[in-house]
């Protein structure tokens, strides 16, 4: 897979395309889109290797503000705990940048590569510039695929308290092992109980991020574009791009009412919800997203 830097929607965004030496040329494409914080390197290989395996082009890309991708350091970093004051309020969130943003950054990554359309699958976070994009754009979507997402209505629960300390604690010191154990506990916190992950191979994956890109003031402003968009749960009947929706039953992070509101609100979208699995993509629960996912790619 090869890795380019592409202009899109203005910005500078890293891209990862499995067909970028054009042998797979006349493939459906799949664009894929990392959650908060996360950079494209968090798609299990497992999972883009079968993708591939089932004919599909893949596409990765950095969303703004992580990873390879532009920064937006310039726009300051917003007091995370007032917004978030603010938005349990129902008060509006001030956001450096918008969740239709990244969805135009998305749009942005198929325009630079040449791409007419695409199924567009997302998680967490990625889910929800997914359905921005099908919103924005629904004649480039092929199909739809939100995971591990929500609808952003107000009145869906939260994360558990104790999720909430872990995600806005911070690393015991600013050398490298103390950022890559303060990120393996996150990880704990929301992970699959069904599913434990390998603490080592855990571990390794931290680490290759860390040295990747460490960059956590663009985690805080994409979790205030998140804040800021609750209005796309009334946007979501818009939607008429086939849809495929999956959510843990045990997801302490972004709980499963929410992908079931979710799929409530776009109409003909088929839900599927999975036992013992959190908010995250170990082995085991890769498998229980391609089982329904495939299907629903290959659809059309």
């Amino acid at each position: 897979m090869s890795a380019v830097k592409v202009q899109a929607n203005g910005i500078g965004i890293e891209v990862e395309d499995s067909g970028a030496d054009g042998s797979q040329a006349g493939r459906p494409v799949v664009l894929l889109i990392m959650g908060l914080g996360m950079q494209l390197i968090a798609w299990p290989p497992a999972f883009v290797q079968e993708l591939e395996r089932e004919g599909f082009r893949v596409v990765r890309f950095d969303n703004r503000d992580i990873g390879l991708s532009q920064h937006f350091d310039h726009l300051g970093v917003p007091n995370l705990v007032w917004e978030s004051v603010k938005h349990r309020m129902g008060l509006a969130v001030r956001a450096p940048y918008a969740v239709h943003d990244m969805a135009a950054d998305a749009i942005g990554v198929l325009d630079a590569l040449g791409i007419a359309q695409a199924h567009v699958v997302g998680v967490s976070m990625g889910g929800m510039i997914a359905q921005r994009v099908a919103l924005a754009a629904p004649q480039r979507v092929l199909s739809l695929a939100s995971i591990m997402s929500s609808s952003g209505a107000r009145y869906l629960p939260g994360p558990k308290s104790h999720v909430l300390r872990a995600l806005f604690s911070r690393p015991e010191g600013r050398g490298e092992q103390a950022i890559v154990s303060h990120y393996i506990k996150l990880f704990k916190v929301i992970g699959s109980p069904a599913y434990p992950l390998d603490e080592d191979a855990l571990r390794e994956r931290v680490l290759m991020a860390t040295r990747r890109s460490f960059h956590p003031a663009g985690t805080v402003r994409q979790m205030t574009a998140i804040a800021a968009d609750f209005r796309r749960a009334d946007e979501l009947p818009r939607i008429k791009t086939r849809t495929l929706v999956m959510h843990g039953k045990d997801d302490p992070l972004v709980p499963f009412a929410c992908g079931q509101d979710t799929a409530r609100r776009i109409a003909g979208s088929r839900f599927h919800g999975i036992d013992g699995m959190g908010h995250d993509l170990p082995p085991g629960v890769v498998e229980r997203l391609l089982e329904p996912l495939v299907p629903h790619l290959n659809a059309g």
